[in-house]
């Protein structure tokens, strides 16, 4: 499956141009629509494990590994190389917002911004399960945005910026964990493409938000999401399938051609 049959990378693909581009998009979205701000301050980075779900979920997700596998071009060295640099972006600005979380934090009544940062991936995993779907909701800044307006409260602002360490910490563990997850997909990039049904992942990665979601609204989900991702990949690999599929790295005559038709 190309990045131009996920749902969401899909859309991206038309709006930017370039390998690099293109996946720093995909894994800056979160960034950018608020998706990753709205959990920071929702409290969805508290433990290990919650990191390493939020890590894997949002900046690792189905698109991601879509963009790699079937649209990234060039040799082995190259590509690897081109997602280890987007990685490491993506950690500096994620640590730069989550710098500025608790200055926002002060401003709203948490509780209730909680419920939209919980929209937030509802819509989110929607769209990655279906197009159709995604075409009816709202885009997740919107969703963010009308969340941070209900949630206002200035009763008691603090306008400096207050420097929260573990927070900060947690953020930048978090998307580093979505960075060496798309860097381990690039580093065995030329075994998954023969191997991988990125289709099958893309619908259990939904799930896995869908259950995130409810974490964050306070039901006890435990490490289901990750059990999910974890289950997922193993049912979207097809090992039988790798002698009789030809290795289609990226580099070949066709680069874009699908992981899994």
């Amino acid at each position: 499956m190309s990045a131009a049959t996920h749902p969401v990378a899909g859309r991206l693909e038309s709006l930017v141009g370039g390998d690099a581009k293109l996946l720093a998009t995909v894994m800056g979205l979160p960034l950018v629509d608020g998706i990753f701000p709205a959990l920071v301050l929702a409290g969805a980075l508290d433990g290990p494990l919650d990191i390493v779900q939020v890590g894997l979920l949002v900046f690792g997700g189905s698109a991601t590994v879509a963009v790699v596998l079937a649209e990234m071009e060039g040799s082995h060295r190259e590509i690897v190389t081109t997602v280890a640099a987007v990685g490491v972006g993506l950690v500096a600005l994620a640590t730069v917002e989550a710098t500025l979380a608790p200055t926002i934090e002060s401003v709203l009544d948490i509780h209730t911004f909680e419920r939209a940062a919980a929209l937030v991936v509802l819509a989110v995993a929607a769209k990655t399960a279906s197009a159709r779907v995604g075409e009816y909701l709202p885009r997740p800044a919107v969703v963010v945005g009308l969340g941070l307006l209900v949630s206002l409260d200035l009763s008691n602002p603090q306008l400096e910026v207050v420097l929260d360490p573990q927070l900060v910490a947690a953020a930048a563990a978090a998307a580093a964990v979505g960075a060496g997850f798309a860097l381990g997909i690039a580093v065995a990039g030329p075994h998954l493409r023969r191997r991988m049904d990125v289709d099958r992942f893309r619908f259990g990665s939904a799930v896995a938000l869908g259950l995130l979601a409810l974490s964050i609204l306070g039901l006890e989900v435990g490490t289901a999401p990750l059990a999910v991702v974890g289950v997922a990949a193993l049912f979207a690999l097809e090992p039988g399938c790798a002698d009789d599929r030809p290795d289609q790295s990226a580099g070949d005559s066709t680069p874009h051609a699908d992981a899994a038709d």
